[in-house]
């Protein structure tokens, strides 16, 4: 069954598996999917990922990541830009997550990437989602 918001979708799976400690989850995959998965991953969130080429749809199997005491490392995801209403900031309005200690994953004309990178390159975008 098709979902109306697929990114929320991967972000509440992610979610939910953190909530009840699986070591993985899988998404079903699309290419800005596995964007934000390897955005994940580059910022630490995630131990890793890999697509899964499946019939009739690939999916992503997210490797979920726990510290020493077993909590997860990701605190939280919030889903920004809806379906029903995007959410568009220009280089000078990306906003900062915790101030600095999160990420906001931002889609532009160069591709998916975090605020950071965004800023360094002075571009704006699409916000999809915060992660902390």
């Amino acid at each position: 069954m098709p979902t109306i918001d697929p990114i929320a979708d991967m972000l509440t799976r992610i979610r939910n598996g953190l909530t009840v400690r699986k070591p993985f989850v899988l998404v079903p995959s699309s290419k800005i999917k596995v964007a934000i998965a390897q955005i994940l991953l580059e910022e630490g969130f995630i131990q890793g990922y890999e697509v899964t080429n499946e019939r009739p749809q690939a999916n992503i199997r997210v490797w979920l990541k726990y510290d020493d005491d077993r909590r997860p490392v990701v605190t939280g995801l919030k889903r920004v830009s809806k379906p029903g209403r995007r959410i568009y900031k220009g280089k000078h309005d990306i906003p900062w997550v915790l101030s600095g200690l999160g990420i906001a994953i931002v889609s532009t004309p160069r591709g998916v990437m975090t605020d950071r990178e965004a800023r360094r390159q002075g571009i704006g975008g699409e916000v999809l989602c915060f992660v902390w």
